[in-house]
């Protein structure tokens, strides 16, 4: 049983005689044609070996992760135990023979396999760092902070202590024991963020405020780690050279990290958008990331610093994109999870030898390494805790989270052992201290977690997300807008830009000129640019954001002149991934209320939502369009979905502080329901329009209800009533050529000269 749900447990005795039987298979062929000696190296031969060497930890890994998944531990304990029972551990000790035959120890086999394997660190550590929420960090701020520095300098003490007192036999070179000291402060000091993150989000804790604070902390800690990785290579490489030459390393290094996280975030996103908007080739976004992760590699190579740090700063740059959509992340993170990651782990594990630990002495100090490693991190995230006030079960809570190495503890001590910084059994010992603790790690969190209570303002908090979760203008990424001129495209460039504003959307203008050509329509390109600037600013100024929301981004505004016609223009913009399109052009409707022939295609031409704007007696002068504030906004609600995110809209559009928004409720007749059926339906949408409203700062709202008459006259008249400066109305596209948002709306587009705005979903 897991989280309440009965999985089946199934008989592994059939799974695991197939893998002995594979094993048995491969290597007789192996043994009776391959003949891996010293000379085959890169001939046909040693690809068949590596390609047998892949398959099996492909194989392996992947059924020992899906079995330890399914008794709640991580996936990545099984691929590592996969490697260990393909290794001298098990396979190598029952079946010498066999095992040299697959896994030959040949100088070129081991080029062979050694290549993907560092390729496969780069990619672990870009994926870790696409998973690392920096904005998170921040936001959690003094608790996270002082968990990851205590976190971090307690444990890498205790190591860094233990390094100056093991014996002779584990280091691989007496002289250089700081180097190994270091090693061993940082494989304890280290927590491994993407564990973390599974079990917390596992949990449903990763919106609580410990488990922000977890996952913070595991960020911050992940990061400083492998800066103090990065700096222990330098001084590696360094070696019995003046301590100034360290000043290289550790000035390119902050160098390095801070042009990256400010010129080289906007670089890695302008690079992914012009790859996104400009390729057309399958995964251009994909290759874009991986050139990113390699010349950032060979950066931190170039100042003495190893690749790790490039490559997971790379995906830090990559992760923070505001246009990397969940689909790309996706391609990405497929690869590297189905292919390296069983792969690297793997061999990880094959380097390790548990045969060691029938010496008692090496038995005594593995059991030494785990208890130290165990007591210095959860100390020093329990004090860290305390320190930041946080109460004694959420500290116990927190020891308990950053007592996982898992995949990072095996990544830094596969880059010591490469290095010849480790020796095989100082490895081994680390390789078990990082089984044992990540295993011991998800029951123990459970349990804490379990434990604590929900606060007020975690709840207010909660709420909050629930609403965004189910909203609709929340869960924008990126606006397009197709525009002229005119009164209406200035109206839907400046409402789009005040949208975006809200949470810093890049928004690309479609200026889509029918007048003018030339120097003339990049003019007036670049006032609509402008204008739409302008908006955001203003949306941005307006945001009201809660103690625990920081403050939004610049809005990215990219503008440019189309010579095709409006339809043409968005259809080939649209594949390019936007949430909502604007539309605003001269000639937007006809006289019965019906729209254009250039507005028909463009909607048919835009797979997502279609906002339509018609400025009115607003824009008798297109210049007022743009700069005239609306105070005043009309939004019909019947209850259903259409018209919940049209009144969503209208109150991400209107200013909390200086706008007002009218819900009109727009009931059926008294006859189609009961009194009582029809008063609990209208309590709940009152109740479902004041949360929603409440979390755009509109306290108060004006919820009229009109019965007994016809919507669309409803709606005129309310209008009017009310002198409304705008109406927004959410509506469903009708299937059909022509876009049709049923006769309402026909009727009151048709009726109405103001400012309108039509929500098509």
């Amino acid at each position: 049983m897991k989280n309440g749900k009965w999985y089946p447990v199934p008989n592994y005795s059939g799974a695991a005689a197939f893998v002995i039987l594979f094993l048995l298979l491969t290597s007789a062929s192996l043994a009776a044609g391959a003949k891996p000696a010293e000379g085959a190296g890169l001939g046909g031969s040693g690809e068949a070996i590596l390609i047998a060497e892949i398959a099996l930890l492909l194989f392996v890994g992947r059924g020992l992760g899906e079995w330890m998944q399914r008794f709640g531990q991580p996936a990545v304990i099984g691929q590592l135990l996969a490697g260990l029972i393909l290794g001298p551990s098990l396979f190598g000790w029952l079946m010498p023979a066999a095992h040299h035959a697959i896994f030959p120890d040949t100088p070129a086999q081991k080029s062979l396999i050694a290549g993907i394997s560092n390729v496969g660190v780069m990619l672990l550590l870009l994926l870790t760092g696409m998973e690392t929420d920096l904005k998170l960090a921040r936001k959690v701020g003094r608790p996270a902070v002082l968990v990851a520095a205590a976190g971090v300098a307690v444990p890498f003490l205790c190591g860094f202590a233990l390094g100056w007192f093991l014996p002779m036999s584990l280091l691989p070179d007496p002289q250089h024991r700081l180097v190994a000291a270091l090693f061993l402060g940082t494989a304890l000091s280290i927590s491994s963020i993407k564990i973390v993150a599974m079990i917390v989000r596992e949990m449903n804790f990763m919106r609580r405020n410990l488990g922000q604070i977890i996952v913070a902390s595991a960020i911050m800690e992940d990061t400083t780690g492998w800066v103090i990785i990065s700096i222990t290579l330098a001084v590696a490489g360094i070696g019995g050279e003046s301590t100034a030459a360290l000043a290289k390393p550790l000035i390119g290094t902050a160098a390095f990290l801070v042009l990256s996280y400010t010129f080289g975030r906007r670089w890695v996103y302008r690079l992914i958008r012009f790859v996104n908007d400009n390729f057309v080739s399958e995964y251009a976004v994909v290759t874009a990331i991986l050139i990113v992760m390699c010349v950032l590699a060979l950066i931190t190579q170039a100042i003495g610093v190893n690749t790790v740090l490039g490559a997971f700063v790379a995906g830090v740059l990559v992760g923070g994109s505001p246009i990397l959509t969940q689909h790309i992340q996706d391609q990405l993170r497929g690869l590297i999870t189905a292919f390296m990651m069983p792969i690297f782990f793997g061999l990880s594990g094959l380097s390790a030898n548990l045969t060691i630990l029938a010496n008692p002495e090496i038995a005594l100090l593995t059991i030494g390494l785990v208890a130290i490693a165990s007591v210095g991190k959860f100390g020093g995230a329990f004090l860290g805790g305390i320190a930041s006030g946080l109460t004694k079960r959420e500290s116990l809570a927190l020891g308990c989270a950053m007592n996982a190495r898992g995949s990072t503890e095996v990544i830094v001590a596969s880059i010591g052992l490469g290095m010849g910084m480790l020796t095989h059994n100082l490895y081994t010992m680390i390789v078990t201290m990082a089984v044992i603790t990540t295993m011991s790690m998800p029951p123990l969190l459970r349990w804490s977690l379990a434990r604590l209570p929900m606060r007020t303002e975690e709840r207010q908090r909660l709420e909050r997300e629930g609403i965004d979760a189910r909203g609709f203008v929340s869960r924008f990424e990126r606006l397009l807008i197709a525009a002229d001129d005119s009164a209406n495209g200035r109206l839907a460039t400046r409402i789009a830009g005040y949208i975006a504003g809200h949470r810093g959307l890049p928004i690309t203008v479609l200026h889509v000129p029918e007048k003018h050509s030339g120097a003339e329509a990049e003019q007036k390109t670049a006032e609509l640019a402008a204008v739409a600037t302008e908006g955001a600013k203003e949306g941005h100024r307006s945001t009201r954001q809660t103690p625990d929301e920081g403050k939004p981004d610049r809005v990215e505004v990219l503008a440019r002149a189309e010579t095709a016609q409006v339809h043409e223009a968005v259809t080939k913009e649209g594949r390019k991934g936007y949430d909502l399109l604007f539309v605003g052009v001269e000639k937007m409707r006809n006289a019965d209320g019906t729209f254009t022939r250039n507005v028909d295609k463009a909607a048919a031409g835009f797979d997502g939502a279609i906002a339509l704007v018609i400025a009115g007696r607003v824009g008798a002068d297109s210049g007022d369009a743009a700069s005239r504030p609306i105070a005043r906004i009309l939004v019909p609600v019947t209850g259903t979905e259409p018209s919940r995110r049209g009144a969503e809209l209208a109150f991400a559009l209107a200013p909390a502080e200086s706008a007002s928004v009218t819900a009109l409720r727009v009931a059926e007749r008294l006859a189609t329901r009961s009194q009582l059926g029809r008063r609990r339906a209208e309590k709940s949408l009152i109740k479902d329009l004041s949360t929603l409203a409440e979390r755009y700062g509109h306290k108060n709202i004006a919820t009229p209800i009109r019965t007994g008459e016809a919507p669309d006259a409803a709606i005129l008249a309310e209008a009017e009533r009310g002198r409304a400066d705008m109406i927004v109305i959410g509506a469903a596209k009708r299937t059909g050529e022509a876009l049709y948002l049923g006769q309402t709306v026909a009727n009151v587009l048709g009726k109405w000269d103001g400012a309108i705005v039509l929500l098509a979903t």
